[in-house]
Order: structure tokens, then C-alpha cells, then sequence
């Protein structure tokens, strides 16, 4: 049975199944999307920034909400959503991080003229292997109510 705006809980926290990226996955996804050296090059990237190839921040952005998504907690509640707030890349991510994903609801608003809908802020937050929060971003949801 699917969970609608009302069943949802401030500080309530759901955990996604994780993922391991890989550096065929960081480099065919960067030649596409995110084409800097340090995300494309294996060879430029040892005297870049990070001392490596380092995996977008987009694509884990991308990864944890996938993870979220496919985990169906709110498959039911959702209608799409207008935005995304605070995104923050906190750590690299490098080939072979397995990386986890928490979503915690901050805040649960109805809506004053649509009586089906309202407005759910979800903080979003990855963790790699070492426990070390790689990302965090929120996303603002709208959701259905029961009618």
C-alpha cells in the first residue's frame, strides 16, 4: 500500500539500496554530461585537483535519487516536483566508492488552493564506504493527498 502526503512524518528517514560506480561508468558518463579532465581524462586527472579521477557530482546526484526512486517509498506520493535546493558536492566520489543514500522529510506543507496536493521538502544525503557524507541536496516534492 503506497504512502500519501498526510501518511509522511517530519524526520521520518528512508534508506535506499546503495552503489559502487566504477571508472567505466565515471568516465562514459562524464564524456557525455560533465566532460571536465579531472571526470574524463585517467591521465590529466593524476595532476588535477583531486590527484584522480573523481565521478561527477551530477551523476551522484543523479544515483542517490535513482536509488530513492527505485526503493518505491514514494512512488505513490509523487507528482514530479518544482525544484532542487541546496546541492552540496562535500567529497569526491572516486572509482570504487560505494555510496548509500538517506532521505530524511523536513517538512510537510498542503496546499491552500489545491486540496489533492501539497509540498514536501526531502533532505537527500550519500555516504560512502567510510561513513563520509559524499553529497547533500533537498528535494521539493509535490505530493498527493488522499481524497
Amino acid at each position: 500500500m503506497g504512502r500519501y502526503l498526510d501518511d509522511f512524518n517530519i524526520g521520518e528517514i528512508f534508506k535506499a539500496e546503495s552503489f559502487t560506480l566504477d571508472e567505466a561508468q565515471i568516465l562514459e558518463f562524464a564524456q557525455t554530461h560533465d566532460p571536465q579532465p579531472f571526470h574524463t581524462d585517467i591521465e590529466a586527472a593524476k595532476d588535477g585537483p583531486y590527484g584522480g579521477l573523481i565521478g561527477s557530482g551530477f551523476q551522484t546526484l543523479t544515483l542517490c535519487f535513482c536509488r530513492m526512486v527505485q526503493s518505491e517509498v514514494f512512488t505513490t506520493v509523487s507528482m514530479g516536483g518544482p525544484g532542487i535546493d541546496d546541492v552540496k558536492f562535500l567529497l569526491p566520489v572516486r572509482p570504487g566508492d560505494t555510496i548509500h543514500t538517506e532521505a530524511e522529510i523536513l517538512s510537510i506543507k498542503p496546499s491552500r488552493s489545491k486540496s489533492d496536493r501539497g509540498i514536501i521538502r526531502i533532505q537527500y544525503r550519500g555516504f560512502n564506504q567510510n561513513g563520509n557524507e559524499v553529497i547533500s541536496f533537498i528535494i521539493i516534492m509535490l505530493g498527493k493527498r488522499k481524497t
